[in-house]
């Protein structure tokens, strides 16, 4: 084991996406399409862009030890509530968006749909304007613009089958081919008519996780027979969602239109225009024309596909629960950043750069690395100086940990469901005057819609983060929107974060692989020929160097690797690593007590834990000092070893030291954010497991994150620009 030498580079393994395991329904042959002889391809998804993986965990709801609702529970719970309002605000909206009023050509044509709605001449509803919002009561001093009021409401249950509802659907499966086990899953999504539904429209299937369009289109051919033809506007329906639900687990919250005619055209739709075309009457999807400027120089006609003197502005289709998200969101940063300054900041001591934005603004972003932390702490402790009410907020229970005991701080799940923080006003509102969120890369827009709603009138919101790591799991990238819509003022952090893994890091951020000076063995890289010998060198690393030269014991050491799957994966590295660290049979559900495990409690959070015990009612895990029941029939769907885990999975989060696994077949997956994110995770000690040779200082580089397709920039900026105007 050496220390990283002057110009030695270390680097990572597959792809970091969501491993889940697709339903096993019946595939079209080789050769045939739907309702024929040809078969529909399954082409690799070259349409939409890959962007940052997901966790390999499902989401499951689970009780706390004492019986009451969890915090997973409860979080799950305010989702559905947001759900209810965007349903409820999509159900007000009475006009149509200003959207799209030069376009010509394709584009015209797709939103010639969305007028046919209006006009009556097609069903759906494909475009809504907001009801002029209700007053709600500010906050003292401060002037800030008026907003609605969100009461809470009484949060339904989760859905829960009818035997009868899952027994119905169970014979559907059956004679559709696909596997029975989906039952439940399937009536859990489709309702109590599900199985009619299924009858009726078979491509319904795809509105099940995990299940693929060639498995949904030999359901389909099984049950309709000869009526079955890729053309079929049931199947293209389904198509166009399922596409778009998919880019929204890579990040994105709307597709270009072409790029989705692409996809249909790849899945053997005769007619993609055609089908873009219904699915818009049909208000099965939304469609947008954000970025169309209303001052572009030039003739009437222009097309911006093909325009000259003008950027292409895309004509953009999305799912309408991410877009009204978005929306909301838009809304709810504007009316913040439209608040104006606040006399009681003036006597805020110490007096910073960003105590005075704070005073001027309702909106600041606070940019900086895991130093800079404190300083968005110190503005904290600076409201409670002036009798405000102030909240820090962490996108982890490690993350809070991290800001130590003398710190009052929640977690974001925590204070939107209410189990931390300062509980809401008679109004609905947080009851705060100053909310600090840190981890702001980490929030996608259905969170940070939520924070932006609970906030009240006159509260300032401080967004902070390090700009360099990867973006969250769910869809959006909120806080680089906001970053690059320059609609509020923003901070940079001077303050450096000390020690040689942090000077390693900060290069990795401006491209620049640099060689570090590492006396106390801070860094270290070991060079490996191939996946068996990096999975061998880290079991070593981990329960023997580290502890032994470095002092972390294996239980403060944590594993990162690309992805899921493969030679060198978080699956093969867990297997090794509880053979030597925690051997046992695995007879509580593959589990045993004292393995390590990672525990998806709602969609896109990871939680770390150790297994405790394990009885008739399920598997008992310590989680961040939280005790969890895994009920015994979501165990398999819920955990997964936590020993080794993705860069997705540890953002946000860190150990005192961090053993980085990048096998050769890891190259293609590299770039500088995943770098920049992984190397990052240890405190006192990272150790590289290094076998992508000259594969690690290109990717840090040349290689940016892949793009997501947002509104939010482009919402924000037409907000403000407007009330500029």
């Amino acid at each position: 084991m050496t220390a990283l030498p002057r110009g030695a580079t270390p680097g990572p393994s597959a792809d970091d996406q969501d491993d889940a395991a697709s339903a096993a329904g019946p595939a079209a042959p080789e050769g045939a399409e739907p309702g024929g002889p040809a078969a529909v391809p399954a082409p690799e998804e070259a349409e939409v862009p890959a962007g940052d993986g997901t966790d390999e965990v499902a989401a499951t709801p689970e009780g706390t030890g004492d019986g009451g609702p969890s915090e997973a529970a409860a979080e799950l719970a305010a989702q559905r509530e947001l759900r209810a309002r965007i349903e409820q605000r999509k159900a007000e909206k009475g006009g149509p968006v200003e959207a799209g009023a030069k376009l010509s050509g394709k584009a015209a044509d797709l939103l010639a749909a969305v007028r046919a709605v209006e006009s009556g001449k097609a069903s759906g509803t494909a475009f809504f304007d907001s009801p002029a919002p209700a007053p709600r009561r500010s906050a003292p001093e401060p002037v800030a613009p008026a907003r609605p009021a969100v009461a809470p409401e009484p949060v339904p249950p989760a859905r829960s089958a009818a035997p009868e509802t899952v027994a119905a659907v169970r014979a559907v499966l059956s004679e559709g081919g696909a596997p029975e086990s989906l039952a439940v899953r399937v009536a859990g999504v489709l309702g109590d008519t599900a199985a009619d539904v299924l009858r009726e429209d078979p491509w319904q299937l795809l509105s099940v996780p995990g299940v693929r369009p060639e498995q949904a289109d030999g359901f389909a051919r099984a049950l309709l027979g000869p009526e079955c033809g890729p053309g079929d506007e049931r199947r293209t329906v389904a198509l166009i969602g399922w596409l778009l639900q998919r880019a929204a687990l890579q990040g994105h919250t709307a597709l270009d239109a072409a790029a989705v005619r692409a996809a249909l055209a790849e899945r053997s739709v005769p007619e993609p225009e055609e089908a873009v075309r219904h699915a818009i009457s049909e208000g099965a999807v939304l469609v947008f024309h954000d970025g169309l400027d209303e001052h572009v120089p030039g003739d009437e006609d222009l097309e911006p596909e093909r325009a000259d003197d003008a950027e292409p502005v895309p004509v953009l289709i999305g799912l309408d629960r991410y877009a009204l998200a978005e929306e909301s969101l838009a809304d709810g940063l504007a009316r913040l950043a439209r608040t104006g300054p606040d006399a009681r900041w003036q006597d805020a001591a110490p007096q910073t750069e960003l105590t005075r934005a704070v005073a001027e603004h309702g909106l600041v972003a606070h940019t900086g690395g895991d130093a800079a932390r404190a300083e968005a702490v110190a503005l904290a402790g600076a409201a409670h100086g002036l009798g405000l009410r102030a909240v820090v907020a962490t996108y982890t229970e490690n993350g809070r940990r991290q800001l130590g005991t003398d710190v009052d701080a929640v977690t974001i799940a925590g204070l939107l469901t209410g189990t931390g923080g300062p509980g809401r006003d008679e109004d609905g509102a947080l009851a705060l005057d100053l909310l600090v969120v840190l981890d702001a890369p980490q929030l996608d827009v259905e969170t940070a819609a939520m924070l932006a709603e609970a906030l009240p009138d006159g509260c300032r919101l401080v967004l902070s983060g390090d700009p360099g790591v990867l973006w969250s799991t769910g869809a959006g990238r909120v806080f680089a929107d906001v970053l690059a819509a320059r609609v509020c003022p923003q901070v940079a952090s001077r303050t450096p974060d000390p020690g040689p893994i942090a000077e390693l890091v900060s290069g990795i951020g401006i491209g620049e692989l640099n060689q570090v000076e590492a006396p106390g063995k801070e860094v270290v890289i070991v060079p490996v020929r191939d996946a068996g010998e990096a999975v061998h060198r880290t079991v070593q690393l981990v329960a023997d160097s580290v502890p032994r030269a470095i002092g972390v014991p294996a239980e403060q050491t944590q594993v990162i690797t690309v992805g899921h799957g493969g030679s060198a994966g978080t699956r093969a590295l867990n297997a090794a690593l509880k053979q030597r660290l925690n051997p046992g049979p695995g007879r509580f559900g593959g589990f045993d007590p004292g393995d390590r495990i990672a525990y998806a409690p709602s969609p896109g959070r990871t939680v770390p834990g150790t297994v405790l015990s394990a009885d008739a009612e399920g598997l008992h895990l310590d989680c961040e000092g939280e005790r969890v029941v895994v009920p015994k029939d979501r165990v398999e769907a819920a955990l997964r070893h936590g020993w080794a885990l993705t860069a997705h999975q540890a953002v946000a989060m860190r150990w005192p030291a961090a053993v980085v696994v990048l096998p050769g077949d890891a190259a293609e997956a590299l770039d500088r954010a995943w770098v920049y994110t992984a190397f990052g995770r240890g405190e006192r000690h990272l150790s590289v497991v290094h076998g992508v040779d000259q594969a690690l200082p290109h990717a840090v580089a040349q290689k940016l994150p892949q793009p997501r397709t947002t509104r939010l920039r482009a919402l924000l900026e037409g907000l403000l620009t407007d009330a500029e105007d």
